[in-house]
């Protein structure tokens, strides 16, 4: 086993797989993903289990025994939620994290797959990140409560892995996607300015203002590619280290702002607001780790911007704009 990378497949056949977070942009990316395989596939609604309460938590895996849990779940949002909502960033992910990481063990889960973030790589870290920069320097302050819960859940799962349990992280950039959360106060880049290049067009509005500088640069993965290569760390990753998945590429802000009006059809101006924080100036991880072992993504991110718009359209646009 070089790297962590498995010479016998781990067999998912007639697996029960949870996905924690189903109704999520990542997890029902992956329920998608996992109908098309031999499996079980496991969810529960948050209107029933709060994964946040130990007691509950235990008891629904102590009944269901899944065999594979997809840890998709997490308090997430963009600079502005991050900004304003800290403790909750905190307290509420470390509290899902730990219940569900502490009743696999105890319950004998066979592989856990917990997911981190590239937003928890220190603010400086060298271009492309690579694994081993993980708590290597400060943490970027505009979400450094979030990026705290999530190191600890990493951490958690490397102490469960020194005790025998097959629990591995990995590492998505920024996503976006069907099931996206649009949300001007709490959603991430991408959906805010989709939802905002909807509401101009709705509007016939002759321009649209974009939080910040429009420089800092990112890296877009469709959660249809995330779910595909969490399949394949599921059956082929069992090391201590977190894999990086990434798109491989980045664009600018700015250059996203574009893209984003072309898929929706606004041809106003843009304007940048640079009195709005820009966060880290650049982030693009080194995702070289698990494209060596073969996975690659598939999804351009332009096709992706269409298929996102029209699904939002077709659950939130004509709402939101009204």
């Amino acid at each position: 086993m070089a790297d962590g990378w498995l010479e016998a497949l781990y067999d998912l056949a007639g697996k029960r797989v949870w996905v924690a977070g189903h109704g999520g942009l990542v997890g029902s990316a992956m329920v998608r993903r996992l109908q098309r395989e031999d499996v079980e596939v496991l969810s529960v609604p948050r209107a029933t289990l709060d994964l946040r309460e130990e007691a509950p938590t235990q008891e629904w895996i102590a009944g269901n025994r899944p065999d594979v849990i997809v840890m998709a779940v997490a308090k997430v949002g963009g600079i502005l939620a991050n900004r304003d909502y800290p403790d909750e960033f905190y307290n509420d992910n470390v509290a899902i994290q730990n219940n569900v990481i502490h009743a696999a063990a105890q319950f004998g889960v066979e592989k856990l797959l917990f997911l981190g973030s590239s937003c928890i790589y220190p603010k400086d870290a060298a271009q492309p990140i690579t694994e081993d920069a993980l708590m290597s320097g400060a943490l970027e302050p505009t979400n450094e409560a979030y990026a705290r819960a999530k190191i600890e859940g990493i951490k958690l799962c490397q102490a469960y892995r020194a005790q025998g349990h097959d629990f591995i992280t990995a590492m998505p950039c920024n996503l976006y996607g069907p099931g996206d959360r649009f949300d001007l106060e709490r959603s991430h880049v991408l959906p805010a300015l989709m939802m905002k290049a909807h509401a101009a067009k709705q509007a016939g509005a002759d321009s649209l203002s974009v939080w910040g500088s429009g420089m800092p640069r990112r890296e877009f993965l469709h959660a249809d590619d995330l779910a595909d290569a969490l399949l394949f760390l599921l059956r082929r990753y069992s090391g201590q280290k977190p894999v990086n998945i990434g798109a491989g590429r980045d664009i600018s802000i700015a250059e996203l702002a574009h893209k984003v009006c072309a898929a929706v059809g606004f041809k106003g101006r843009l304007v940048f607001d640079a009195s709005k924080p820009d966060g880290v100036m650049r982030k693009l991880m080194d995702s070289s780790r698990i494209y060596n072992a073969g996975w690659r993504p598939e999804i351009l991110l332009e096709d992706g911007l269409k298929t996102t718009y029209g699904w939002y359209r077709e659950y939130h646009g004509y709402k939101s704009a009204a």
